[in-house]
């Protein structure tokens, strides 16, 4: 079987970001899907990448992932890896193993190992915009709960990105947190986001704060790009800490490991090098005592499948992201989508990724470039 056609999707959900997929055909009549990680504006630059990696892949096996991952690594990237190249080859990565599973008549877990478990735990992501007061954003929680999820996350950090923020914006981050934990309860998860905002000191002082509200994680205090940093706030926060998403391939993942930076680890199917590759991240963190969650700020379609089934595999799993904001689009262009109960889904059964697209109904959502914003806009809202 060969490789004979790769073409790309990018699907404008009217929120969020540009979804991209990938669709690989073959000369067997076997085709896969795969999903590659975007932002708001670095969308483009995924699919030129995939453009030209067409040419190292056509004409060859779809089952040789792991050379084609070296391969693309060595020869295509001359071993200089970036965000943009290592989302093209973990979408592409994806539909390889779709290909591979459809071929085998198995879903893909079961030729990683097979399953350690028959449904895989997610949180809800993607419901706190548009909360302008602590209030405001229990409200929110609220609905989250009334959709019956049990765990959800949120970035309590007020105002847009700053390394250094006053006391006011410390304040804020407490109260949101505060707000959430007394609108839900006690005996929901809340994971706190923090996206690599802020200076350690800040990230400490709010960790330190909110201990008493019992958050079930407490995600990149720190930018990931200074271990020893991350690994020393680390040791000053008494709430399990999270890194992982900025991270790409077990070489970005081996000092946390070494350094004791982290209880959790995030990395994301769609941009750490695909399915393979967080498979071997996640052996690695197993003698470190690492749990792994994966992040999963992609759709609630390919990415989300590829991400259950390598859950399914994997013993030192905890939890995995579902952005219920991107839930309508997904609905609508996959063909039987997935089902969230109880806070659960359960592994996919049918044979590759368990998950196909509708490509008419991805027809009906074009390209559509965001609109830039303006410094003073970006002040005055934020994030």
């Amino acid at each position: 079987m060969k490789i004979t056609e790769i073409r790309h999707f990018l699907v404008h959900p009217g929120r969020a970001k540009n979804l991209c997929f990938v669709k690989i055909d073959t000369d067997a009549g076997i085709f896969g899907w795969g999903e590659c990680y975007t932002q708001a504006d670095r969308d483009l630059q995924i699919t030129a990448h995939i453009d030209q990696l067409k040419r190292y892949l056509i004409g060859r096996d779809p089952a040789n992932i792991k050379h084609f991952l070296q391969m693309t690594y060595d020869d295509f990237a001359g071993r200089r890896g970036a965000m943009d190249f290592y989302c093209a080859i973990s979408g592409l990565e994806q539909a390889m193993w779709d290909i591979t599973g459809k071929a085998a008549g198995m879903p893909v877990h079961k030729l990683l190992g097979g399953a350690c478990r028959e449904r895989i735990r997610v949180y809800a992501n993607g419901w706190s915009g548009g909360a302008r007061t602590p209030e405001q954003l229990g409200e929110k929680a609220l609905q989250v709960l009334a959709q019956g999820f049990d765990a959800m996350k949120f970035d309590p950090v007020p105002g847009p990105w700053r390394t250094f923020v006053d006391k006011n914006v410390e304040q804020r981050a407490v109260d949101n947190v505060r707000a959430v934990r007394e609108a839900v309860g006690p005996d929901v998860d809340l994971l706190i986001e923090m996206h690599r905002r802020l200076a350690p000191m800040h990230a400490v002082k709010i960790a330190r704060e909110i201990e008493k509200y019992r958050p079930f994680w407490y995600e990149e205090p720190v930018l990931a790009e200074n271990i020893d940093a991350l690994a020393a706030a680390k040791r000053e926060i008494n709430i399990p800490v999270v890194t992982g998403e900025a991270l790409y391939t077990k070489f970005g993942f081996r000092e946390v490991f070494e350094k004791q930076a982290a209880d959790i680890i995030n990395p994301d199917i769609c941009n750490v090098g695909g399915i393979l590759e967080l498979k071997e991240i996640a052996a690695m963190a197993e003698p470190y005592f690492v749990a792994v969650a994966p992040h999963n700020y992609n759709s609630t379609t390919i990415g989300l499948a590829a991400t259950l089934q390598l859950c399914a595999t994997i013993p030192n799993f905890l939890i995995t992201e579902y952005f219920v904001n991107l839930e309508e689009i997904g609905n609508a262009i996959a063909r039987d989508p997935w089902k969230v109960e109880d806070g659960y889904i359960q592994v996919p059964t049918a044979s590759g990724l368990g998950m196909e697209l509708d490509e008419e109904a991805l027809a009906r959502y074009p390209y559509e470039a965001f609109p830039a914003r303006s410094p003073r806009q970006y002040d005055e809202e934020g994030p």
